[in-house]
């Protein structure tokens, strides 16, 4: 079911309160994604790749025109420990958070959350100058 054929189907704010029951074909892997094994009643990306459609505006509205890709761009921790996907849209930029489902790629996960520091913003080299030249240093107390 596509979602202009969705949006016809159910009143706006629907999938708020309704649990999302419909299985979809990944844009990105083209994996065939279900509903079950996602540890919540709402299966917002793809487990494998953990792409997205940007098809909200607000969290279950699918009111969203765009359709964009949403690309997993990085991770956060939640109040309480549970973890979050940091989606940016390649069409419109629009940045959303999604709930880690239960059986999210552990591995992709992780490579997201490393990437920061396996690519700083800075050459590598330059930490190395500020400890020669007097910097910070992993045995300096902080005040």
């Amino acid at each position: 079911m596509n979602r202009e054929n969705k949006r016809k189907q159910y009143q706006k704010g629907y999938f708020k309160t309704h649990a999302c029951n419909d299985s979809f074909t990944c844009k990105v892997c083209g994996r065939l994604i279900v509903p079950e094994g996602a540890g919540s009643n709402h299966r917002n990306h793809c487990p494998n790749c953990l792409h997205s459609l940007h098809v909200d505006e607000e969290p279950g509205d699918r009111v969203s025109d765009c359709g964009g890709i949403m690309e997993p761009v990085g991770v956060w921790v939640r109040k309480g420990g549970e973890w979050a996907i940091i989606h940016r849209c390649h069409r419109c930029g629009k940045i959303s958070s999604n709930r880690v489902a239960a059986d999210d790629n552990p591995l992709k996960l992780m490579a997201i959350a490393v990437k920061p520091l396996a690519e700083p913003p800075f050459p590598l080299e330059r930490l190395e100058q500020m400890v020669e030249i007097g910097g910070y240093t992993s045995t300096e107390k902080t005040k």
